[in-house]
């Protein structure tokens, strides 16, 4: 909402006289809000964008262009600009007053630009797009994408909306199994290597619990375990079955760091490296 003054004068014989001061107002009769499902992300992922424009007047706008940043944000000491998300080609729905209507043009990519948007008096109109994080999405704790859209047309001043959206937090643990040798004898020691790696932002800690557990096939006799280069001792750490080959850890002994996240200062680029512990346990063929 605006505020405007106005006084006037009159000048005569050399003297001027001052009107009082008129103010008003100006209603801003359309408004925006944007809306993002879901309110987080990953590298890769989708997410669904929602704006919403309200017109309260007695007249109808038509041929609106809204644009869209795709966040973009500024980085490095050169300042540079990355665009961290990508608009989804033939994903734009289009609605006027909650009746789906044929999808305006899209005359831009980056930065999305929609033109012809019309939004009726007393009414609304509804753009529903998805965009995918690319290599450019902000990784790690606290990250998080400014997404804003500013609607722009003849006889009303651009008014904006955003939403954020945040760096999905949390421990994602994968884990590879190798064996070697990969031929052996009847009877031969083997050793299994088992590589933890945690690609999320929170470390695995001994509070999460995380349980490895393994049913070795044929089963082995005369166990030895290392996790991170420290022995394992049997019941403190682990607990074997010979007779099934099923090996468990115990509560609180498998631990993985955080991952780390790394933004490329030239190209904007992030990426990362995964948290790694590794599990190795030898024994011989029953």
């Amino acid at each position: 909402m605006a505020t405007f003054y106005n006084q006037a004068t009159l000048s005569y014989n050399g003297t001027v006289a001052s009107s009082n001061i008129t103010a008003g107002e100006i209603l801003e009769v359309l408004s925006a809000s944007k809306t993002a499902v879901p309110d987080n992300y990953s590298r890769g992922s989708d997410n669904v964008f929602v704006v919403s424009i309200v017109n309260t007047g007695s007249s109808c706008y038509n041929g609106i262009t809204v644009t869209d940043d795709l966040g973009e944000y500024s980085f490095g000491e050169a300042g540079g600009a990355a665009v961290p998300l990508t608009y989804k080609e033939g994903s734009l729905i289009y609605y006027v007053n909650g009746v789906q209507q044929p999808a305006p043009v899209v005359t831009s990519l980056s930065p999305l630009t929609i033109t012809g948007v019309n939004v009726p008096a007393g009414g609304n109109a509804t753009l529903i797009y998805a965009a995918e994080t690319n290599e450019f999405a902000p990784m790690g704790a606290d990250a998080v994408i400014t997404n804003t859209a500013t609607v722009s047309g003849a006889g009303f001043e651009a008014v904006t909306a955003s939403a954020d959206i945040a760096y999905t937090e949390g421990i994602d643990l994968a884990i590879s199994k190798s064996l070697s040798p990969a031929a052996v004898e009847e009877n031969g020691e083997v050793t299994y290597t088992f590589v933890i790696q945690n690609f999320g932002t929170v470390p695995a800690e001994a509070a999460d619990n995380v349980i490895f557990s393994d049913a070795f096939t044929p089963a082995l006799s005369g166990i030895t375990a290392e996790f991170n280069g420290a022995a394992w001792a049997s019941g403190t750490n682990y607990a074997y079955d010979p007779a099934t080959g099923v090996f468990t850890s115990l509560d609180g002994m498998i631990t993985v760091p955080a991952a780390q996240f790394v933004q490329d200062e030239t190209t904007g680029e992030w990426s990362s490296q995964a948290g790694v512990s590794t599990l190795i346990i030898r024994g011989r063929l029953v």
